[in-house]
């Protein structure tokens, strides 16, 4: 596949992975890194929202895509080699407005 990818070229392998999870919904995939390029990163990228919250490690949006080509590289070269490892997450119960019932919040932790 050539050139960057738009809804029309990224939605069949999302379809297909959204496939292969119908039909085995007890299986458990151990990597979707083969289903994931550069031009994949690259539109997960534009998608996202760029004035929200840092992320985990601390930078933003704007700081990341600095070095974006070398960022996404890195990254893409972590998942595919199996070294990424997402951050471990903490599930709290935080009240709700009633202040009578609570709701399950997961926290990132940030290792440090």
């Amino acid at each position: 596949m050539t050139g960057p990818l738009t809804p029309d070229t990224i939605s069949p392998k999302l379809q297909r992975i959204a496939k292969l999870a119908k039909e085995a919904p007890d299986m458990a995939f151990r990597s979707l890194a083969h289903y994931i390029d550069i031009d994949w990163l690259r539109e997960a990228y534009r998608r996202t929202r760029k004035d929200g919250a840092r992320g985990v490690d601390g930078q933003s949006a704007q700081e990341y895509a600095t070095n974006l080509e070398d960022n996404l590289r890195s990254l893409l070269d972590r998942a595919k080699s199996g070294t990424y490892r997402a951050p471990a997450v903490r599930r709290v119960r935080i009240a709700k407005a009633s202040g009578t019932e609570t709701r399950p919040l997961d926290a990132v932790r940030i290792a440090r």
